[in-house]
């Protein structure tokens, strides 16, 4: 009979009280979180996860004490407004994207921006300010990643018209890319759909996001993205974006259709690998598609489990352990209204099923696999209100 296992496991790292999107692990093994403004004010918007599970509002209270309710005392240019991604770039900083965009409407002026955080002194270190040119009314950043170099950030926007962002991170200069491209749009007559339906809000809206799940290859030389309400994966040299993009020249000829992943929210390419993980939304379920097959190449599941409900985010820790969040999005207020505004969400490491080919990307084996968490699962214990108290 044919061996029907699966090659990966779930282990729960964290249980959250509220709607956990973003997460990234340092290079020293620092775990940090994000939750957005989507269908409550949350109390904390980053956060650095404890090794007792408990949150540690991040940088401090004072960047997290942003509340919609007193939008007109507090300066969005120093607080956290709607957080979407933290992205630590092994560098020494962790990086938050605030589109600043509450439920994902009406941007607030001022507040749209990337922070960087220098993490040995847990100090913001530089702010880079995105205006109407690069986000205006209608966007909303998604996701971030950096070129080889350290030199550029790339940024999805998966609001009403989807882009690339492409920002020179000395400078702050920004330049808005792809803006109405097709590979940057939302497809027509895709519905997602989440337990075996489409999702609808009750005012028969689908899902609607442009591009937005972003990765960049090992070497530098691709990147890669696809809009959510899409089922294709797009790329373009990397080399393209820095070079004539922020230069402001059309770039959209250098796009290249690289075949089909099905509905999916986060990508990541593990450090070492030419393969692509996919958060399969619709599947509960986390793929692996090896990209050296080409447009061709079809994504296989990799683990598949009831509890991941919209796997959204990934990353890999130093240990190459992966670990990915689960947002919930179709059990949201969005999509179902008597859901309560704080919804809970957990934080998932994923674990190799014996020593096998199994636990590894090809040729490049990712033992050791755990972090130093508890094997057991771990609960938030401590609620969010009381963390940014």
């Amino acid at each position: 009979m044919p061996d029907t296992r699966q090659p990966w496991t779930l282990q729960q790292v964290a249980r959250f009280d509220h709607q956990v999107t973003g997460v990234s692990v340092s290079e020293d093994g620092r775990i940090f979180v994000n939750f957005p403004r989507w269908t409550e004010d949350s109390a904390v918007s980053v956060a650095e996860l404890n090794k007792d599970g408990t949150l540690r509002p991040y940088p401090d209270g004072q960047w997290n004490a942003w509340r919609n309710a007193r939008k007109d005392e507090l300066t969005p240019e120093e607080h956290w407004v709607c957080v979407q991604s933290v992205v630590a770039d092994g560098r020494g900083s962790l990086w938050v994207l605030d589109p600043a965009a509450p439920a994902q409407a009406q941007l607030v002026a001022g507040g749209a921006k990337l922070v960087r955080i220098d993490l040995a002194s847990d100090k913001v270190a530089q702010t880079i300010a995105f205006g109407e040119d690069a986000a205006p009314q209608g966007s909303y950043l998604n996701d971030v990643r950096f070129s080889k170099d350290g030199k550029h950030a790339f940024i999805t926007d998966s609001g009403v018209v989807g882009a690339i962002l492409v920002v020179e991170l000395a400078s702050g200069k920004t330049v808005r890319l792809l803006d109405g491209h097709p590979s940057t749009q939302m497809k027509k007559g895709l519905n997602v759909k989440a337990d075996g339906k489409a999702l609808r809000r009750p005012d028969g809206r689908g899902v609607e996001f442009s591009a937005d799940g972003i990765a960049l290859s090992d070497d530098g030389e691709w990147l890669y993205w696809q809009a959510i309400k899409g089922d294709t994966l797009y790329r373009i040299p990397a080399a393209a974006l820095v070079g004539e993009g922020v230069e402001g020249k059309d770039v959209g000829g250098k796009v290249e259709e690289f075949g089909r992943n099905g509905v999916s929210d986060g990508l990541l390419i593990p450090r070492g690998t030419n393969k692509m993980l996919l958060s399969a939304v619709e599947d509960n379920a986390v793929k692996l598609r090896d990209l050296d097959e080409g447009p061709g190449g079809q994504p296989r599941i990799l683990v598949q489990d009831e509890r991941l409900r919209w796997p959204d985010t990934f990353t890999q820790g130093p240990d190459g352990a992966i670990y990915v969040t689960t947002s919930h999005i179709q059990d949201s207020a969005f999509f179902k209204p008597d859901a309560p505004a704080a919804l809970p969400t957990e934080l998932w490491r994923l674990a190799p099923d014996g020593d096998g080919p199994a636990c590894r990307f090809g040729r490049s084996p990712i033992r050791p696999c755990f972090s130093d968490f508890p094997e057991t699962a771990v609960r938030n214990s401590l609620p969010l209100a009381h963390a940014a108290a």
